[in-house]
């Protein structure tokens, strides 16, 4: 992405708020902002890797536990300290702080990981991070926290201040505005002002792009694709994302427990038609339990084909061969599209005899924490979006953690190949036995995998050519 230098840009998305950088969240419209004034130690370089941040440099020593990075110099926040060692301790322990909370039943995610770690000041310029246990993806976390002066972290959330290449101006009902920040360490910033407005309306959104009253808006729906490349003014910017829009099995209690009952409700899905018709194409088919983006996906691995005879002959072997009823939980929101996907899928799987009875969640959160007490009926529709692997594979497949999103399934070699890949601090090694976890899991399915949605931007003529990485955030350096 080269933008070229201009004073102002204005940027729509379905909300704006300024959130705390250090609350566990995967909120996009909230993390695009966050990003833009603050930074990490590390960030990803968009094919699966990492690339300097605040830290120029680490090492990872053989236990898989001993991390030493080095800080680049000289950084410059925005409120005129300049980055040391005791600023990226002290974030870390806020991080780490119990009464830090985290969004949709995530609270306590990030602490999970670091609890026991000791973290280090070596010099102004080292930091080292011991953690109890083998850590090899302790970049998958990091990239997810910013750095903020030690001395401003009590103003937080109110009072953003970072290294990032743009500063906070001021917060004013649905709207934020920033300024370049002229002492960035990366050079100087292409934007003067950054105009962030909330229009939680997909066809305004397009509608203020079309009249030059927005310069990108994200979350651009099919119509709205369409809208805009008709209209030859603007563009769309399409990308795949690391989001997986499943139903997660109770593999506690119910029909569920059965790996036949699983399969065939795997096998009795024509996702293709349910991407077509519910997502208008605007999605690819998930394979297993993470995206094509994740380290730890296998693209050799086939997706579960539609093959109603196979669903019928397994439900038939797992003793229901007159009909199995399933109960579906889906909330409204968060996907939104969670209600409209239930009833295809209960269509579809009248086909074979299943029949669906399907329960709507109005309130969000209230939803995130029936899932994360464990308290399903036989599936729940869930939107998993870490692009760590690691981290989905410890939060919802672990049977020794049993994690927040874990729903009870339990493989012992797949336990064993997670813990495995963490004590291995080689990379291609790593990534193999992630793959050999990927298969089990996707033959066991202990989700009803589905797809992948793509997401779309509109893009102006003062921002033509902008791309987003594959994390999904918008970013104007």
């Amino acid at each position: 992405m080269a933008l070229l230098p201009t004073p102002k840009l204005t940027v729509l998305q379905s909300q704006v708020r300024l959130g705390d950088p250090h609350v566990s969240s995967d909120d996009k419209n909230s993390l695009s902002i966050i990003f833009a004034m603050y930074e990490a130690l590390v960030c990803r370089d968009g094919s699966g890797g990492y690339l300097p941040a605040l830290a120029e440099g680490w090492t990872l020593e053989d236990d898989a536990c001993t991390w030493t990075f080095n800080l680049r110099c000289p950084v410059a926040f925005h409120n005129g300290d300049t980055l040391e060692a005791q600023d990226v301790v002290a974030n870390l322990e806020r991080v780490c702080d119990p009464d830090m909370g985290g969004e949709l039943g995530s609270q306590g995610v990030y602490r999970s990981y670091l609890e026991g770690a000791v973290i280090k000041a070596i010099d102004e310029r080292t930091i080292r991070i011991v953690t109890a246990e083998p850590l090899a993806d302790l970049l998958d976390l990091l990239v997810k926290f910013p750095i903020a002066p030690r001395r401003a972290l009590a103003g937080l959330p109110g009072t953003p201040v970072g290294s990032g290449p743009y500063r906070f101006v001021k917060a004013e009902g649905n709207s934020v505005t920033m300024k370049a920040f002229a002492e960035y360490w990366g050079g100087q910033p292409p934007v003067e002002e950054v105009y962030w407005r909330a229009e939680p309306d997909a066809t305004r959104r397009v509608g203020a792009l079309l009249a030059d009253e927005a310069d990108l808006t994200s979350n651009v729906t099919p119509e709205g694709v369409r809208d805009i490349k008709a209209s030859g003014h603007a563009a769309v910017f399409t990308s795949d994302s690391s989001v997986c829009a499943t139903f997660m099995c109770n593999l506690q209690s119910g029909v569920c427990t059965d790996r036949r009952v699983r399969q065939a409700l795997n096998y009795g899905l024509d996702v293709p038609e349910i991407i077509e018709t519910v997502m208008e194409g605007a999605a690819r088919p998930l394979n297993g339990p993470f995206t094509a983006l994740h380290f730890g996906c296998d693209p050799s691995t086939p997706p579960y084909p539609h093959d109603p005879e196979k669903a019928r002959s397994l439900l038939d072997e797992a003793g229901y061969a007159d009909k199995l009823r399933l109960v579906l939980d889906v909330p409204t929101t968060l996907p939104d599209e969670a209600p409209r996907l239930a009833r295809l899928m209960a269509e579809q799987y009248a086909k074979v005899d299943i029949v669906t009875e399907i329960k709507e969640f109005t309130d969000r959160p209230a939803y995130a924490d029936m899932v994360r007490a464990k308290q399903i009926d036989d599936a729940c529709c869930f939107d998993s979006s870490p692009l760590s692997t690691y981290r989905v594979l410890r939060e919802k497949f672990h049977s020794g953690v049993r994690g927040p999103w874990w729903q009870g399934y339990t493989n012992p070699e797949v336990d064993a190949l997670t813990d495995q890949a963490q004590a291995t601090a080689d990379s291609a090694q790593r990534q193999a036995l992630y793959h050999r976890a990927y298969r089990i899991i996707r033959d066991d399915a202990p989700w009803i995998f589905l797809y992948s949605p793509t997401y779309s931007w509109g893009v102006g003529p003062r921002v033509r050519g902008w791309s987003a990485g594959n994390d999904g955030l918008i970013k104007l350096v």
